[in-house]
């Protein structure tokens, strides 16, 4: 297997062919998903005593298997939170692979380390965290989240150790993403959330639910999640409200920016975000709005000795990492994972090759591809505009139509290999919702979209 042949140079060639052809490719083929025994019935099975060879088993993934997915940076791919990784963040992440560094520690992995770090760096500064601040790349928002509360809640143990036995407490929006409730049932927590109309959460909101505890829930509080930038909806909440409550009160504030975080770039929304600077931890996902490959999450803390103390891992092989000789930045110290890719370097080679202003660029023109959808929208005299477009997601409905409908045209759409777009809910109400990431999207695709309302 680790023979270098003619074999293995024209799988490269075959490997290095399919790659280009598909960065090049602005529209690729939006395929759609097969049930496991169709494919297992073209396919055949595949993993066998004498193997299939590697020029079958790639024709099967490219000619069969890849047309059973989805390309989440199809222009018209506007469900979910979907992506646009550059090409050049692509055709790194290739080299990152053939690179086999561990990123855990700086002894192996220094100069891959360097690289993300560069990048950290300017993610750090766009949310003017106080100096001293810092963060880690994670395989997404929910590890990110996961490591931010973990410290959270360490934090709290050691401050107030007569309660550090009980089940800890965090509060957050009835928007928060879904990952704060799970990672809460992964660390034995319970949530409270606090309701509003608009699944926004205020300083007052927030202020009137501490007021209702009683003195034990109140005791073992040890965080609360603010969101910049809802997955459902892009609403970005009351952060500075927010954050001067939590100071007052002496709580943690951890803010879910994992889907939003990228518009912290953009100079005509940044104001929004006024108040993150106070946070404790921070949430950034940069396969979403920075144009990275799946997978690359971020976590940064204001003050990244706390994380350490809650994460960094101790063992018998593991003490030469932090002998001085082998000093240096260890990302493992500081988030759940151990062993970890390098994934902040495909994010490091485009930021490094393109700049910051295109970035800006780009992430400015997902806010005015909302902004365009939504006056088409309030200009069509069957649709209805349910709220303001808010970042890069507008929600809107069509006139008539059940639940059932949306679901109808969400298949009907794929199944023609036409667009994903998928319904949501908004008030309890079926509603549809756009989240505009690529800014290869143009208006004419949107204005298409549209058109298949009429029927």
């Amino acid at each position: 297997m680790h023979t270098i042949d003619m074999n293995l140079v024209e799988m490269t060639l075959d490997v290095m062919k399919y790659t280009i052809d598909r960065i090049s490719n602005v529209t690729p083929e939006l395929g759609s998903p097969k049930k496991e025994e169709d494919l297992l019935r073209i396919v055949g099975e595949t993993i066998t005593p004498e193997g299939i060879g590697g020029e079958n088993a790639f024709q099967l993934f490219r000619d069969v298997l890849v047309k059973a997915t989805v390309p989440i940076d199809h222009p018209r791919h506007l469900a979910f939170v979907p992506a646009a990784p550059t090409r050049a963040a692509i055709m790194f992440d290739l080299v990152t692979s053939a690179s086999s560094i561990h990123g855990a520690y700086w002894m192996e992995g220094a100069g891959g380390i360097f690289c993300e770090n560069q990048a950290m760096k300017w993610l750090v500064s766009l949310t003017k965290l106080p100096e001293g601040a810092f963060g880690v790349f994670t395989s997404g928002g929910t590890a990110a989240n996961l490591s931010a509360l973990v410290t959270a809640r360490e934090e709290w143990r050691e401050q107030k150790p007569n309660h550090a036995r009980e089940r800890a407490l965090l509060l957050t929006s009835t928007g928060a993403h879904s990952s704060i409730k799970s990672m809460a049932k992964v660390m034995d927590a319970d949530v409270i959330l606090v309701e509003s109309d608009e699944e926004f959460l205020s300083g007052e909101d927030l202020k009137n639910s501490l007021s209702q505890l009683n003195e034990k829930d109140r005791n073992r509080l040890f965080a609360v999640v603010a969101t910049g930038g809802t997955t459902n909806a892009g609403i970005i909440d009351d952060l500075k409200g927010v954050a001067e409550v939590c100071a007052n009160e002496n709580v943690w504030l951890h803010v879910d920016c994992a889907y939003g975080g990228g518009a912290l770039a953009a100079n005509s929304v940044r104001h929004l975000f006024n108040g993150i600077e106070k946070a404790d931890s921070i949430t950034i996902d940069p396969h979403k709005w920075l144009f990275s490959p799946y997978d690359c999450g971020a976590v940064i803390y204001k003050n990244l000795e706390l994380a350490k103390k809650a994460h960094s891992q101790k063992g018998a092989y593991l003490d030469i990492f932090k002998d001085e000789g082998a000093q240096g930045f260890n990302p493992a110290d500081y988030q759940i994972q151990l062993t970890r890719r390098l994934r902040g370097m495909p994010l490091w080679f485009s930021l490094a090759m393109h700049g910051t202003n295109k970035y800006k660029e780009a992430i400015e023109r997902g806010i005015e591809l909302a902004k365009i959808a939504a006056e088409k929208v309030e200009n069509n005299e069957n649709l209805e505009l349910v709220r303001p477009a808010s970042l890069s997601v507008v929600l809107f409905k069509r006139k008539g139509w059940t639940a059932e409908d949306y679901r109808d045209w969400t298949y009907k759409n794929h199944r023609e290999g036409f667009a994903l777009v998928t319904p949501s809910l908004w008030k309890e109400e079926s509603v549809i919702r756009f989240c505009f990431i690529n800014p290869d999207t143009t208006e004419d695709d949107i204005d298409q979209i549209l058109k298949t309302l009429e029927k």
